[in-house]
């Protein structure tokens, strides 16, 4: 199945730089059949992202407080 995903990210890509208006719709399409697609993987990439810039802010801030 990985072969396969990449062969369709890949043909993905190509249409998104010689056709943009559809891979937009094609897009759309998909998001509005399947949303479950876009938004879990994503919400949780963007919590985990959320929580490690907040960890890099608290050590920054330790840093801070030490020197």
């Amino acid at each position: 199945m990985s072969n396969l995903d990449d062969s369709i990210g890949k043909i993905l890509l190509e249409l998104q730089k010689d056709d943009p208006d559809t891979f937009n719709k094609l897009m759309k399409k998909a998001q509005e059949e399947n949303p479950e697609l876009f938004e879990d993987d994503t919400d949780e990439e963007n919590k985990s992202i959320d929580e490690y810039n907040r960890e890099i802010d608290e050590y920054n801030e330790k840093i801070d407080k030490d020197n």
